[in-house]
């Protein structure tokens, strides 16, 4: 039996996100208004993104919030398709609204890019807080799709990121992809 509070503020979820606890994943799915807080995650993380490397240019911060939403919910019903609809464990039982919160809340160690703004750590901080994203990632795809196995969420992630790097160069067009 779990002993702590039933703390749903943004903040205590936030947290327990980034200590990587599958129950919060867990409990995010089920809670429709974990939602907006999952949006208010994102954001954040955008923020703190921009902030911690020296994007100070408010246009560049409001453009990467505007992908990172886009990104967001790319990511939430493409693992929902790949997870769900392509490659269940069993009967389909999630949705991509349940995605959506858990994948959302995987990004609150991204919080952690505003200590980019040190320059001698910058690379440290956004190499590790990357990883540390993507294994947020995992869990939060594993807990989002109800699967038991962390191979398999693992699976549905490696896929998603196939799926994901074409859009990715398309959506760069030519001028995006440099040579020099």
């Amino acid at each position: 039996m779990d002993d702590r509070p039933n703390d749903d503020s943004l903040q205590s979820r936030m947290i327990r996100a980034a200590g990587l606890d599958p129950a919060l994943y867990d409990e995010v799915k089920r809670d429709p208004v974990a939602t907006r807080q999952a949006f208010f995650v994102v954001v954040l993380a955008a923020i703190a993104t921009g902030i911690g490397f020296g994007q100070g240019d408010l246009q560049l911060i409001v453009l990467g919030m505007l992908f990172a939403l886009v990104g967001w919910v790319l990511t939430a019903y493409m693992s929902w398709v790949i997870g769900d609809r392509i490659f269940p464990e069993s009967e389909p039982r999630s949705s991509p609204a349940r995605l959506l919160r858990t994948i959302g809340f995987a990004n609150s160690p991204a919080i952690a890019r505003l200590l980019a703004v040190i320059p001698d750590v910058s690379m440290f901080v956004m190499a590790l807080t990357t990883v540390w994203v993507l294994f947020s990632t995992v869990i939060a795809i594993r807990e989002g799709l109800g699967y038991r196995s962390m191979l398999r969420a693992t699976g549905v992630f490696l896929a998603l990121q196939l799926m994901m790097v074409p859009l990715a160069l398309l959506l760069a067009g030519p001028e995006g992809v440099s040579t020099d």
